[in-house]
């Protein structure tokens, strides 16, 4: 008899659930287990507060050498960088550079950054000084003082990474939901499609719409989640990685994509560049969807989506 088998563990900082359908409990917690021990993996490759994670020491090398990484931390930059390009910059992994530093976004934040200050800090941010050479698989980030970090598409790619081991372990059926950022293939127990809400930004706990999902990631940025308000002015925690400012206008934005890496990079981007701009983009895109809700509560939808 099939049944469902969960288990949530924070990892990455995120609240993870490992979902696996199977008739063997046993065989389904060895599943959950593995899965976990490979987004452990994955964090201590990607981490930046790690002195000994490659990622520390690409940063700590900026300005002065290339980086010898792994190909797996390689193939990973390669990709955000193509997705930098696709999003015209919107998606840029050397937003380290400005990130921390400036914005707090626990309740105690009183007032916006100085912008000179971040306009300094600015400068360090732009996806082109990040240069790969693929003959000695090095990474080199041009600038002293630039960083990169793994914050738009980690969570994603870990997703990602978990499924197909679990789906190389001869698991058919399962999901592995990252804090929101979710991957989900196969059925549930009963044979019915895996459902999704969307999650009403005015009432997270209440979805306004479900989905029927199968061999499919969705991926959602939502200011309802970490946001300050200064001068009556709500500001999410998504940072356009042009101005160094937060994103205000947009109160969330659901990706729907085969692949939870690109719907994870992608929900970043999509809030930041303009509703217009996001829909134009994403309706070029094979394979690749999406739901905007503004802040007046009005709902735009890439062209293939039927909300029910």
């Amino acid at each position: 008899m099939l049944r469902e088998f969960k288990r949530s563990q924070k990892l990455m900082g995120n609240a993870f659930e490992i979902t696996v359908v199977s008739d063997n409990e046993n065989l389904a917690n060895q599943h959950i287990d593995a899965a976990i021990d490979e987004i452990r993996r994955i964090e201590r490759l990607l981490t930046t507060f790690n002195d000994e994670s490659q990622t520390h020491f690409i940063n700590k090398n900026a300005g002065i050498k290339p980086v010898k990484v792994d190909g797996e931390i390689f193939g990973l930059i390669e990709r955000s960088l193509r997705i930098s390009k696709i999003t015209d910059g919107y998606f840029d992994i050397s937003y380290g550079g400005i990130d921390k530093s400036f914005w707090n976004f626990d309740r105690q934040m009183q007032q916006l950054p100085d912008p000179e200050l971040i306009k300094k800090h600015l400068k360090l941010v732009n996806y082109h000084n990040i240069i790969l050479d693929h003959h000695n698989q090095t990474v080199f980030l041009k600038e002293k003082g630039m960083r990169i970090g793994f914050g738009g598409i980690g969570k994603g790619y870990a997703a990602e990474m978990a499924k197909r081991l679990l789906q190389n372990r001869g698991v058919e059926s399962g999901i592995v939901n990252a804090s929101g950022d979710l991957t989900a293939w196969g059925n549930q127990a009963d044979g019915k499609p895996w459902t999704v809400g969307i999650a009403d930004p005015d009432n997270a706990g209440k979805p306004f719409s479900y989905m029927n999902i199968t061999d499919m990631a969705v991926a959602t940025s939502g200011n309802y989640e970490k946001f300050v308000v200064i001068n009556g002015k709500k500001y999410s925690h998504t940072i356009n990685p042009k101005t160094g400012m937060p994103v205000s206008g947009v109160k969330s934005v659901t990706i729907f994509c085969p692949n939870a890496e690109i719907a994870d990079a992608m929900a970043t981007p999509v809030s930041i560049m303009g509703i217009d701009a996001s829909l134009n983009m994403v309706n070029q895109i094979n394979y690749l969807e999406c739901i905007i809700i503004d802040d007046q509560d009005n709902i735009y939808s890439s062209q293939n989506i039927n909300l029910k």
